[in-house]
């Protein structure tokens, strides 16, 4: 009798320990992490090549070419991007909820973004990152020294650091932190760096310090340089 006490005693004392300790637990459980938007790069190309007439919205390729390589300097090569970067510039060429114009300013893809979901911008990112670039290449040899020069080691005296500390010494940039700049248009990268320092492009803070210290000059030669990296 008493051994039957003694376990029912012992087998209770469990019961309420776990029952004490079980809010404890779950207060200290990590809460789920959220889902991961289901990616389809395949649908992506189909966004990219036919666009979808049904939702307004235009075929990427009408601009940015077949698989991402443009044939014209005012369209940017947009194949190997890193789809993390591509899909930011997505989303700044949208105006938020709330806001009045978008964190990125563009005449043409800010209505050529509007229609598209996050679902969409996810997916053509995706199949756009996963193409390969077709690159163009430097034309000016007059100013390949002071484009290196520019790349690699940055100007001390102006404060203007190298490119490749975050574009990477062959412009490949880093995953969801830098964009791929090698084999990019050079008058594309130089309208941007003009569009950073004027302000009209706003959507990134440390190239827009950067580019307010550059003078045209060094902009063509870096711009140029860029365009032959491989």
């Amino acid at each position: 009798m008493k051994r039957v006490l003694s376990l029912m005693l012992i087998t209770s004392g469990l019961m309420f320990g776990a029952t004490a300790l079980s809010p404890s637990v779950a207060a200290d459980a990590p809460a789920a992490a959220p889902a991961r938007p289901k990616i389809d790069p395949a649908k992506g190309e189909q966004l990219y090549a036919n666009g979808d007439a049904a939702r307004n919205i235009v075929a990427c390729a009408s601009c940015h070419g077949p698989g991402g390589n443009s044939a014209g300097a005012a369209n940017p090569k947009l194949a190997g991007q890193h789809p993390d970067y591509l899909y930011k510039q997505l989303v700044n060429f949208k105006v938020k909820e709330g806001a009045k114009t978008p964190e990125r300013p563009s005449a043409v893809m800010n209505a050529m973004a509007a229609p598209l979901t996050d679902e969409d911008m996810r997916n053509v990112s995706a199949y756009i990152g996963a193409q390969t670039l077709k690159p163009a290449t430097a034309k000016n040899k007059d100013t390949v020294e002071l484009g290196q020069r520019i790349y690699r080691g940055g100007v001390a005296s102006k404060n203007i650091p190298a490119c490749a500390s975050c574009h990477a010494a062959n412009g490949a940039g880093m995953p969801a932190q830098y964009p791929r700049i090698a084999g990019q248009f050079a008058e594309y990268t130089e309208a941007q760096l003009v569009a950073f320092r004027s302000g009209a492009r706003h959507n990134n803070v440390a190239m827009t310090g950067v580019a307010s210290r550059m003078s045209d000059a060094e902009i063509k030669a870096v711009a140029d340089y860029i365009a032959g990296l491989r």
